[in-house]
């Protein structure tokens, strides 16, 4: 049985600058090593694997919920030349809830945040796509409060 999504990893070239992203959303570091060897070669079926894995822990989420950073000093990463185009398969976005989207959106924007849309009004939803690191698609959703799946506010 599932109980909850426990993290999401994204590949990145520049840590500090996924860090500090991150940090925007309420996530802050909680430790940085180095992985490589035989045990997370064949784990990761990544041959020669040495990457720099930071854990991002949000400081909100309850139950806790991570965003790991992993930066690949052996092999190098393969490039996505499509990462910014939602029409690709396999991963497409990931959505963090917030209880208040227009003043996350000023937020974020005065710290140069980037929004790839407009807000948008669906499903007892109110929803706007970010330009996150790398290049990835993150979305902010802020649920109306009269919506049965509404989450609850903090």
């Amino acid at each position: 049985m599932i109980l909850h999504i426990d993290h999401v990893t994204v590949v990145v070239q520049d840590v500090a600058r996924a860090k500090a992203f991150f940090s925007l959303l309420g996530f802050v570091e909680e430790k940085s090593v180095i992985i490589s060897g035989p045990t997370f070669a064949r784990y990761m079926a990544v041959e020669g694997i040495e990457a720099e894995h930071v854990t991002l822990v949000s400081t909100q989420a309850h139950p806790r919920f991570e965003i790991q950073l992993l930066r690949y000093i052996r092999p190098q990463h393969l490039a996505e030349a499509n990462v910014q185009n939602l029409a690709k398969l396999g991963y497409n976005h990931i959505c963090f809830a917030v209880t208040d989207l227009e003043a996350e959106v000023g937020r974020l924007t005065s710290q140069g945040v980037t929004l790839r849309t407009d807000v948008l009004d669906f499903h007892a939803r109110k929803l706007v796509f970010l330009s996150g690191p790398e290049g990835i698609t993150v979305e902010l959703a802020e649920w109306h409060p009269s919506s049965s799946s509404a989450i609850d506010s903090p």
